[in-house]
């Protein structure tokens, strides 16, 4: 391996977890995220995963990721776009196939007018603004869309769907709120499936409507917060020593010097940085792990390296090509994200192409 680092993505691991949220909301479907690269791990071999386990719905963000994704599968999961259309591409969207999820007034006009140019009804998802002020019809135009049954005729419509802003805090008063605007507006909509709950919410201790749209469960992510993760870890990443040297008390490390050596020490540089994904803010603050031991950065994160402090670690497991743990059995992509400050959707989708990638089928 000439890479500086092995991603290791476990598609068994992904499919227990799509079992696992599956057996706890039935009678509802579940629905994969696969935007953003498949939060980084690679789209198509994720959704070709979850449809052999029974997924029938794959969500993307962008029509973008909808061509390129499509003609890698095959079956019968439609691809939603959640962020809709953008002015012009109806027609490849029509033609693709892909599934628009409307979230304005002026989007579902232009479906609409596409949909009359072709002479047929075109399938479509109906987003409704339920508090969180993002994605999705806002009270005024979903009143103007009700008032136009000439453009609702010219829809096959698969879902009515919001999105919980709080999913990830079950106590938080917000999720109340949105479900019972939700459902409000639903009545109006009588006898079309609904679909409310992300990662978040299909953990939270209710009904969950006809689907549940999940993402960052799917990939080992806590889907609340303060509460034990019951997912199991999909992707692991695993760095080699690149160099060894020691310094001695009082010497600097890397740029800004802004670690100093407090006694004589062991410093290993592995080459992975900022530029394949892995956060700057990890400087001085995070950790990897050698022989299952833990092993603080040394100085900054660098575009291309890192410095560990591996003085406690013994000798016989400190050679170039020795294995260096950043994602694995000791740290979880949640904790890696609580010492750089963010979450861990961010550590997964920065993942970089630069990384050896090794899937590990079910």
């Amino acid at each position: 391996m000439t890479a500086g680092a092995c991603l290791t993505i476990d598609l068994g691991a992904l499919a227990a977890n799509y079992r696992l949220i599956r057996d706890r909301v039935a009678p509802a479907a579940v629905g994969g995220v696969v935007k953003a690269d498949g939060y980084g791990l690679g789209a198509a071999a994720i959704a070709r995963t979850l449809i052999a386990e029974g997924c029938r719905h794959l969500f993307v963000a962008l029509q973008r990721e909808a061509e390129e994704l499509i003609p890698q599968l095959s079956g019968d999961a439609p691809v939603h776009v959640l962020n809709g259309l953008l002015p012009g591409g109806e027609e490849a969207c029509a033609t693709l196939g892909a599934v628009p999820v409307l979230n304005s007034l002026d989007q579902a006009q232009r479906w609409a007018a596409e949909a009359e140019r072709r002479g047929r009804r075109l399938p479509a998802v109906l987003q409704v603004d339920t508090g969180m002020s993002r994605m999705g019809l806002p009270a005024d135009e979903l009143e103007a869309l009700l008032g136009r049954p000439d453009l609702l005729d010219r829809f096959e419509l698969r879902f009515v769907m919001s999105h919980l802003a709080c999913a990830d805090t079950p106590d938080d008063p917000a999720n109340a709120m949105q479900e019972a605007t939700f459902r409000a507006i639903a009545a109006r909509f009588a006898g079309t499936p609904l679909a409310l709950d992300n990662s978040g919410g299909s953990f939270q201790a209710r009904g969950h409507f006809d689907l549940v749209r999940v993402g960052i469960a799917l990939y080992g992510g806590a889907p609340q917060e303060g509460a034990a993760n019951p997912m199991r870890a999909v992707a692991s990443l695993t760095a080699r020593i690149a160099q060894l040297r020691t310094i001695p008390a009082g010497t600097g490390v890397g740029y800004g010097l802004t670690f100093r050596a407090g006694r004589p020490t062991r410093i290993a540089t592995i080459p992975v940085g900022y530029a394949d994904g892995w956060p700057r803010a990890l400087g001085n603050r995070g950790s990897a792990f050698v022989a299952g031991l833990r092993v603080p950065i040394a100085g900054r994160v660098s575009m291309d390296s890192i410095t560990l402090d591996v003085t406690d670690v013994p000798a016989q497991h400190l050679y170039p090509g020795a294995p260096v743990e950043l994602l694995g059995p000791h740290q979880t992509i949640d904790q890696v994200a609580a010492d750089a400050g963010t979450i861990s959707y961010e550590i997964l989708t920065q993942l970089s192409r630069r990384y050896y990638r090794e899937y590990l089928q079910p």
